[in-house]
């Protein structure tokens, strides 16, 4: 089954490579969407993919990469929209 999951990641996730280690694990997963911070501090990841995908990218956005400090992480799961071709950096 295909998903579309929505999520911010909040705590030490900027300055810290989490956009380009996410980036690596969605390709990793075959998955497509973006991954951008946001000005309030927080990251916000789209993706979509393969349920079982998507679901291991969720588990890695709670770890983030060694440098990152995780405190929350906010999960929306939205209708697949097969809008994306592959998954980006957005600055």
């Amino acid at each position: 089954m295909m998903r579309r999951a929505e999520i911010l990641v909040s705590g030490l996730v900027q300055g810290v490579y989490f956009r380009h280690y996410t980036k690596r694990k969605a390709d990793e997963f075959g998955l497509t969407g973006s991954v951008r911070n946001l000005m309030d501090g927080r990251v916000e990841v789209v993706c979509e993919g393969d349920e079982e995908a998507v679901g291991k990218l969720i588990a890695w956005c709670k770890r983030g990469p060694q440098w990152a400090r995780v405190e929350h992480l906010d999960l929306s799961w939205k209708e697949y929209s097969g809008e994306f071709k592959d998954f980006r950096i957005l600055h």
